[in-house]
């Protein structure tokens, strides 16, 4: 407030003109005879008579009305307005699917269009912005999700099913299950390496001022070097090295597939998790070294007991910095023949499907921001003075 007026929330009023904008002036939906064919886009106000585009409209109208003078009362109410504009929304894609879908057309299919993503961005921004304001904890923010999720998946189930993105995933569900496992395998096996690797150089680093030095300058090179260029450096070595020793060769050793995508990865991964262990460690505070040896404790019981537990949220920062970017980059892998969802993107690519590309890229953005909640959370339940 300033001088005793409600200032309005100038960032709830943008991103509601922002969605209002894309809602009424950008393509919601296209439709398609068959997956070849282009598709015809439309507005959300020329589907069904625009009464179902209305329904839409008016809640954000609503929204934009309660920023305008905002208060905790009005404030909550704009967060369930959001909530139930992201609950409405697979609902107005299946009363579009039916007004714009022919018996006739068994092959057609419902292409979102910009203006349904761009929606969603806003909104879920308007509800971090909203909970922000609140002061809702982090957690709670993620169960407001949970009614959204059922929604939209009751629709796909039984409502969507000429949804063009719906139809790729039913095409290659197998495949899909198989990327997403190859994914997180990927992931996963190079942030534990890196992790262990990553706290033995940090250790080292610590004891030898030149470890540090050549440590941090061979990692801040990697970290130049881009993806593709390291994933091509790495066939040739390892190709000579399946070919040359039988035991590699039978573990699927060869200049593409998981060992270049591996050793890239784990390369990659290395520079914010060991920086984030070496500093974690030292910054502790020296008094409580101090006193830890006070106490009687030998170096090993101190780095046990007092500095890894100390120094713990720090590293879980680093170890959700590696996880983050490790998702991304697995999807690069798939060039070099070691599978993901990476596969999705760039087979749809090729083929000009943009919901192939969809198939594989959401499902990287979606584990990406999981990864991130999770071990934020975690980091901030561990850190002095976090939740408890």
């Amino acid at each position: 407030m300033e001088s005793g007026r409600r200032v309005p929330n100038r960032v709830l009023l943008a991103l509601m003109l922002a969605g209002l904008l894309a809602w009424l002036a950008l393509d919601a939906v296209s439709l398609a005879p068959n997956r070849i064919v282009p598709g015809n886009s439309y507005r959300a106000f020329e589907i069904g008579g625009g009464w179902p585009a209305l329904a839409m409209t008016l809640p954000m109208l609503v929204v934009a009305g309660l920023a305008w003078r905002p208060s905790p009362q009005t404030l909550r109410l704009a967060l369930w307005s959001v909530l139930a504009l992201l609950v409405l929304l697979p609902w107005w894609l299946v009363a579009a699917s039916a007004s714009l879908v022919e018996p006739e057309m068994p092959q057609a299919r419902i292409g979102i269009g910009v203006s349904i993503w761009l929606l969603l961005f806003v909104w879920l921004l308007t509800l971090i912005e909203l909970r922000t304001r609140l002061g809702l904890p982090r957690q709670l923010g993620w169960l407001l999700l949970l009614p959204v999720l059922a929604s939209w998946w009751v629709a796909l189930v039984w409502w969507l099913e000429p949804l063009s993105l719906y139809r790729e995933y039913q095409a290659r569900s197998d495949q899909f299950l198989a990327a997403v496992t190859t994914h997180l395998a990927l992931v996963g096996a190079a942030v534990l390496a890196s992790l262990v690797l990553g706290a033995l150089l940090a250790l080292a680093m610590r004891r030898h001022p030149g470890v540090r030095r050549a440590g941090f300058g061979l990692l801040n090179f990697l970290q130049t070097v881009p993806s593709l260029a390291l994933f091509g450096l790495l066939l040739a070595p390892l190709a000579w090295l399946g070919a040359r020793f039988d035991a590699l060769a039978a573990i699927g050793v060869s200049g593409i597939g998981w060992a270049p995508a591996f050793l890239a990865l784990l390369g990659y991964s290395l520079l914010p998790m060991v920086r984030n262990m070496y500093v974690a460690l030292e910054e502790v505070d020296p008094a409580v070294i101090e006193s830890a040896h006070g106490m009687g404790m030998n170096r090993r019981q101190v780095l046990l007991q007092v500095r890894l537990p100390l120094a713990l949220p720090i590293v879980l920062e680093g170890i959700r910095i590696t996880t983050v970017q490790a998702i991304g980059l697995t999807a690069v892998a798939a060039l070099i023949g070691a599978g993901g969802l990476g596969t999705f993107v760039f087979q749809g690519l090729g083929q000009a499907a943009m919901d192939m590309v969809l198939l594989g890229a959401l499902p990287i953005l979606g584990l990406a921001l999981v990864a991130d909640a999770a071990i934020s959370a975690l980091s901030e339940r561990l850190r002095p003075g976090g939740a408890a």
